[in-house]
């Protein structure tokens, strides 16, 4: 018999809720035309630029602020209300706008991109996009320097996270929520369990895999199955062409029957896909709905990927202050405890998982929210690319991901 998840009613309700929501936070791109030109813009620098200067900080007379972030990513009561920025906006008097209007990485970036190159408003004064975007925009130069003194919770910040390689010491960012890629399958049809990337490719599966259109995260763990460290910047074209040439591979011979977005999920419900690569905070979701451990996840012996978006301020900001009060204020552990019992993703702050050992037990010993050390160990952060490898690469995963 399927062991049973914590039936606790609020806990379920919330996470209901998050399945219920037609775009998830990692809704990605679809259709070659939009993607093919997101890409183009979003790996180009502007020419002879070394970015744009901060505008003055209007934080002290203006109380407002305005946050772009991913649907389904913030806790939302049954009234549409988010209750932990009602409480961040009475305990502090600053207003927030909060707009639902990033879908997407590339897509977003490019409503933005020219005024980020000129220094101008983008229409928000901070927002969350996954931290590979962000390194673009470090190191484009259009991100202003956090000061440190106005998120003194910033040493909440879970120390595997302090120095990537983009921003070392987060000098310019901070992360909201991370999660992983690893795989998934249903357990009632493969009751053996996936170990290794290669199990995907058994022939008893075939047709009934999917793996993810997150370029760096498919890639990044098809690289990790072949012995390399996608966190470090020892490898690169070749090691890629070899890490391509098994995805295609699999998609000529009909093995993976698609690379898709958050919408594996239908397919893991309808029982069109029994094994994926598969993104962690769904398969929590996809359990709470069917009341049991239908879906495991696991991170391959040969390692995951771990993911984070991340805030940061653009340059065209005159509210920076506000921003960094935001930041300090969800990362206190009891805030970040009841984000995540709400978005099943990983926080990045130390001492919510005590809270949620109080407050939210069903969720305190989840190694999908609150991982261990050990757990963390095998998961590695996809290094940053250049513009050069960063065209290349994704061209060449849409060119397979077109063919499937």
């Amino acid at each position: 018999m399927p062991s049973q998840l914590p039936q606790d009613p609020i806990i379920r309700q919330l996470v209901m809720q998050a399945r219920q929501s037609q775009l998830s936070r990692r809704h990605l791109l679809q259709g070659a035309g939009i993607g093919a030109t997101a890409l183009a813009l979003a790996a180009c620098a502007p020419a002879g630029s070394s970015g744009p200067k901060p505008v003055a900080d209007t934080s002290d007379s203006d109380k407002t602020l305005t946050w772009s972030n991913w649907p389904a990513y913030i806790d939302e009561d049954a009234d549409g209300n988010y209750p932990t920025l009602v409480a961040f906006e009475d305990q502090t008097g600053i207003k927030v706008e909060y707009k639902i209007d990033i879908d997407d990485n590339n897509t977003y970036y490019g409503t933005i991109k020219d005024q980020l190159a000129l220094g101008q408003a983008t229409g928000a004064d901070t927002f969350c996009l996954t931290d590979w975007m962000i390194a673009r925009l470090i190191r484009f130069g259009y991100v202003q320097d956090l000061d440190a003194a106005n998120i003194p919770n910033k040493k909440n910040l879970a120390p595997a996270l302090l120095n990537p390689d983009y921003d070392p010491g987060r000098a310019k960012s901070l992360p909201w929520q991370n999660g992983f890629a690893g795989l998934a399958w249903n357990t009632e049809q493969v009751p053996g369990g996936l170990r290794e990337v290669n199990d995907l490719w058994d022939p008893k599966l075939k047709g009934k895999v999917t793996v993810l259109s997150e370029m760096r995260d498919t890639m990044g763990l098809i690289l990790l199955s072949q012995g390399v460290d996608i966190s470090k910047a020892d490898w690169g074209t070749d090691e890629f062409a070899a890490a391509i040439a098994v995805l295609e591979k699999q998609v000529q011979d009909g093995q993976i029957s698609g690379i898709k977005g958050n919408e594996y999920m239908q397919d893991f419900v309808s029982g069109d896909a029994i094994a994926a690569i598969a993104w962690s905070g769904d398969i929590t979701v996809l359990n709470a709905e069917a009341g049991y451990e239908k879906w495991k996840f696991a991170l391959p012996a040969s390692g995951g990927t771990l993911w984070g978006d991340v805030f940061v301020v653009p340059m065209g900001s005159p509210r920076k202050k506000n921003a960094e009060t935001l930041m300090n204020y969800y990362y206190e552990p009891e805030v970040a405890a009841e984000v995540a019992a709400w978005v099943n993703y990983i926080t990045p702050v130390v001492g919510a998982q005590a809270v949620a050992a109080e407050k939210y037990p069903e969720i305190a010993d989840n190694q999908l929210i609150f991982p261990s050390e050990e757990t963390l160990s095998n998961a590695h952060i996809f290094r940053g690319l250049d513009s050069a490898d960063d065209q290349a690469f994704n061209a060449e995963f849409q060119r397979v991901q077109l063919g499937a």
